[in-house]
C-alpha cells in the first residue's frame, strides 16, 4: 500500500490510486471497475501515434491474461493536487519494458474518489 496520503480524502485518493496499480498487475477486472468511473476516458501516446481508448475496452484488454509478476513491476504515486471534490494525481510506471507517466483526474463521486482522466505517455526503455 501506498503511504503518500496525509489527509483523510489523500488516503482515499490513494487507495483508488493503489486499486488502479494493482487491477494492471494481476489483471484483475473488479479492481479496475472499482478505480474508475464507467464513463472514464484515456487519451495518450504509444509512440507518435495519439491512442482514445473507452474505459470498458481498456479494463477488458488489461484483465485479458494471466497475471503479472509484481516483482517486475513498480507503479508509484508522486503527488496529489487536491481542490474540493476534485484531484490530481501524477504517477510513473516502471515496467519491463516501458516506462508510462500519468496524469490521473479524479472526482468524488456520491463520497468515493474515482480515476475520470487518465492522460499517459509512454516511454520505451532504453536496452
Amino acid at each position: 500500500m501506498l503511504t503518500f496520503a496525509q489527509s483523510d480524502a489523500d488516503e482515499a485518493i490513494t487507495k483508488t490510486v493503489q486499486l488502479y496499480f494493482d487491477g494492471m498487475v494481476a489483471r484483475d477486472a473488479a479492481k479496475l471497475e472499482a478505480a474508475f468511473l464507467p464513463q472514464a476516458r484515456l487519451i495518450g501516446y504509444r509512440g507518435e501515434v495519439l491512442v482514445v481508448t473507452p474505459i470498458a475496452e481498456w479494463i477488458q484488454s488489461t484483465a485479458t491474461g494471466a497475471p503479472r509478476d509484481p516483482a517486475e513491476y513498480r507503479n508509484e504515486l508522486k503527488s496529489i493536487r487536491r481542490v474540493g471534490k476534485m484531484a490530481m494525481v501524477e504517477a510513473e510506471l516502471y515496467w519491463p519494458t516501458r516506462y508510462y507517466y500519468d496524469y490521473l483526474t479524479l472526482l468524488e463521486v456520491a463520497g468515493v474518489w474515482k480515476i475520470v482522466h487518465k492522460s499517459w505517455h509512454e516511454k520505451p526503455l532504453d536496452n
